[in-house]
């Protein structure tokens, strides 16, 4: 918001420079973005009448004139369109300094002598650009200096306020905030009762209550709109960046800078039958002020008569009941609207106006009747007219009640570091309007505090406690250091470091990914169709509609954006929550949020070198890193991998990895049809896994090693090409006993010499005895006890 600095002081009087001003605005929380003077340095610039107007005896487009300084008369060149008899203008004379260090001196123009130059804002540096001398009005004082004449030693302060300070939006607001950083009084505008001179009024209905608890009205007739607004109101508008329209838009605008109420005006001619505030008619059209011709919402609160829509209730008027030039009689509204019905009904018309700016922050639900009061004063001033009494509607059980909070003294020093004293805390808060009571309290002071009607923002004692500190100054806050008893935390030796698992897959050469929960609805069914996705009430885009099921539908897309970008070799990982809805009903508690880790990998096996092979990587890479992140915890001994399905996986390359015997996830090549759809080469391989399973690991347990020798026996058997080694290992291992230390496939092989439809497994095991030298006799009983349970359970064969 941009506002006048003095204007501002009228207000609140302090003795103290504009820096230091600002300063204290912004460490109160009242971000100051820029400081800029109304008008650029200059000098010699006063008050000048035009006296006499000719056309130049040599050039179409300038004049000749004479104008009355206060002191003498001059001859003067000019060339603009607004130049005439009568004019009262700013005159630079002869040696006065313009903006950009230009003296003016006396020149010849065309043949004719000038001696100084009238001057437009854009000369005196108060504007961008002009289209004529700046016109002051008749009762301007000739000769005076312009500077004084029009208090331009005056600075516009911008200052960018956080949504929660709406009560600022005002001089009044402002005011109450320097009132207390300084601790000086305020010097309000007396705004009085203005009575009614004609009984004349306009029927108020409020249909739409919950939206609009309060709506106040009043009749005008017989306004002039002629007469032009004063030049000190015009200039405040100015100096807070609003343009000047009509008297009484003027004056609308004027009161809603100075109490920060919003109004509007209409031309009462162009009324039918009552006001009405109602929610608007599905597809009503209305057309606004700017031009704009709007389809209306059901959700969007109206102010209407008894035929058609008038404006969009605290946003915008309708363009053809605003006041115009032909306007006699007005009716003037003034109402508070509710903040959550108003927000985001301009951005939703692609609208932003400073009434909305405003009502979507909350406006004092006490200041209407003040508000139209004051309006209707200088209306009455400047354009005349004869008043009819307010009419006021109001609905008393939907507007906002007064809040009282409880503060304590010793909750202030506990949260400030520091006491501050009771009467020096009371000064402060009142300032701000609270209303303090003291009450009986336990230990120390305690007040009951009534938060005013203009403070939406102040509902817990914290609340309070904050607006003291920021009053206070928080530079005037000792620093302290916090003591707290910290304890050590607890570690479980069987539960895995999340960011243990993160370096072992970096250390394995994988780059974290984090994407975001919600994903676009055609790629959660890509990957995941047997769940329903959990659909968005607002998402921030189209494509961004439903809460995530699997990591792999981002992790996917990434590996696509960086293969787009020329990265070949991509290995990529993340952990994050899924959300999978259970049960026809939504809420928190059917939506089961799961923690997972997937990972994604495609390109070569190792990065390029002149050293290196080009060796594409397939399932038994990432299978091997998946093996290495079990194995972090030390769970590896209990994993086991079955052939299975996923939607997103190749259906001939997907296994089931499952923990003793619960399943935890999959791992895979991509769907060859998904892969085609993303846009990725066929070798990109997929896992996805349950974390809560990946973090539960075992603990770690000396075994003590035996000094005997191991015996290494190899086995080669052939069996049914559909049994997998997993198997045959698990049966192993359950024959082996303690004797056996390690299984490992070291072979896979079909072809000539095998009967066509079965393969060759090779198979090492190794043995060792804790205690003592294995004979041979032990050795071939168990291997002969694996052969048999082998030759048993899938029929295999010694291969000869």
């Amino acid at each position: 918001m941009k506002f006048s600095e003095q204007w501002l002081r009228q207000w609140v009087n302090i003795d103290t420079n504009t820096q230091a001003l600002v300063d204290k605005i912004t460490m109160a929380g009242l971000e100051v973005d820029s400081v800029e003077p109304v008008a650029s340095e200059f000098s010699g610039i006063v008050v000048g009448e035009i006296v006499a107007c000719e056309p130049h005896p040599d050039a179409d487009k300038l004049r000749v004139t004479r104008v009355n300084t206060g002191n003498d008369e001059v001859q003067v060149v000019c060339g603009a369109p607004n130049a005439r008899v009568g004019l009262k203008a700013p005159f630079a004379r002869v040696g006065a300094v313009l903006p950009g260090d230009f003296t003016i001196k006396k020149v010849k123009l065309r043949g004719v002598e000038s001696a100084g130059m009238l001057c437009a804002e854009e000369e005196m540096g108060m504007a961008e650009s002009s289209d004529g001398l700046m016109e002051l009005p008749e009762d301007a004082p000739v000769g005076q200096d312009i500077r004084e004449y029009l208090t331009l030693n005056d600075n516009i302060i911008d200052v960018d306020l956080t949504p929660n300070r709406g009560d600022c939006l005002s001089i009044a607001g402002l005011a109450r905030e320097v009132s207390a950083n300084f601790l000086a009084d305020v010097t309000e505008e007396t705004v009085a009762t203005i009575p009614p001179v004609i009984d004349d009024t306009f029927a108020i209905t409020i249909k739409a209550k919950e939206g609009c608890p309060r709506y106040l009205g009043r009749i005008i007739k017989n306004v002039d709109l002629s007469k032009p607004a004063p030049l000190w109101l015009t200039e405040r508008l100015r100096r807070c960046g609003i343009r000047t329209i009509d008297p009484v838009v003027d004056v609308t605008n004027y009161v809603m800078l100075e109490l920060g109420q919003p109004m509007h005006g209409f031309d009462l001619n162009t009324l039918a039958g009552a006001i009405e505030v109602r929610m608007a008619n599905a597809g009503e059209q209305l057309t606004l002020l700017d031009g704009q011709d709007v389809k209306l919402d059901a959700s969007t609160l109206v102010i209407a008569d008894e035929q058609k829509a008038l404006a969009i209730a605290g946003v915008m008027g309708g363009e053809g009941t605003g006041v115009s030039d032909t306007t006699k009689d007005i009716f003037l509204e003034s109402a508070f609207f509710n903040p959550v019905v108003i927000a985001g009904k301009a951005r939703a018309y692609g609208l932003h106006t400073d009434a909305s700016h405003r009502f979507e922050r909350g406006v004092d639900f006490q200041l209407q009747r003040k508000a139209i009061e004051r309006a209707t004063a200088l209306i009455l001033t400047i354009c005349g007219g004869q008043p009819g009494p307010v009419v006021e509607a109001a609905s008393e059980a939907h507007l906002p009640t007064l809040k009282t909070v409880t503060l304590r003294a010793e909750k202030v020093a506990s949260l400030l570091g520091m006491a501050i004293d009771d009467d020096h805390t009371e000064a402060l808060l009142t300032r701000l309007g609270l209303g303090m009571t003291k009450i009986p309290g336990d230990s120390g002071t305690v007040w009951q505090v009534t938060a005013p009607s203009w403070r939406f923002d102040i509902a817990i004692e914290e609340d309070l406690v904050e607006e003291l500190g920021r009053i206070y100054g928080y530079d005037n806050l000792p620093t302290t250091t916090p003591s707290a008893l910290l304890t050590m935390k607890q570690v479980d030796e069987a539960r895995v470091q999340e960011s243990d698992l993160r370096r072992a897959l970096v250390s394995r050469g994988y780059q974290e990914a984090i994407s975001l929960s919600f994903i676009d609805p055609e790629l959660h069914t890509l990957f995941d169709p047997e769940h329903e996705a959990v659909a968005l009430a607002n998402p921030i885009a189209s494509d961004l509609s439903v809460m995530r099921t699997s990591l792999l539908p981002g992790l996917v897309k990434t590996l696509a954006y960086n293969m787009n970008r020329q990265q070949s070799r991509v290995r990529l990982f993340e952990t994050g929550q899924t959300f999978i809805k259970q049960g026809s009903e939504l809420d928190q508690k059917s939506i089961l949020q799961a923690e997972k880790v997937a990972a994604v990998i495609t390109g070569s096996r190792v990065p390029e070198g002149w050293e290196n092979s080009r060796e594409k990587v397939d399932f038994f890479d990432l299978k091997g890193d998946l093996e290495a992140l079990l194995n972090t915890g030390g769970a590896i001994g209990n994993i086991q991998f079955d052939q299975g399905k996923h939607p997103a996986m190749h259906p001939g390359q997907c296994a089931v990895v499952s923990l003793e015997g619960e399943v935890i996830g999959h791992i895979g090549a991509i769907h060859p049809s998904l892969a085609k759809k993303m846009a990725v080469p066929a070798d990109v391989y997929l896992m996805e896994l349950c974390l809560e399973a990946v973090l539960n690991g075992a603990v770690t347990r000396f075994k003590p090693l035996s000094k005997f020798p191991e015996v290494r026996r190899d086995l080669a058997l052939t069996v049914v090409a559909s049994v997998n080694a997993e198997s045959l290992c698990q049966v192993i291992r359950a024959e082996g006993g303690e004797l056996l230390r390690d299984v490992r496939v070291f072979d896979v092989y079909a072809g000539k010499g095998i009967e066509q439809g079965h393969k060759s497994l090779a198979l090492g095991l190794t043995l060792q005895h804790p205690s003592r030298t294995l004979k041979d006799e032990d050795v071939n009983g168990l291997v002969n006890n694996v052969v048999t349970r082998l030759e048993k359970d899938f029929n295999a064969q010694l291969r000869k």
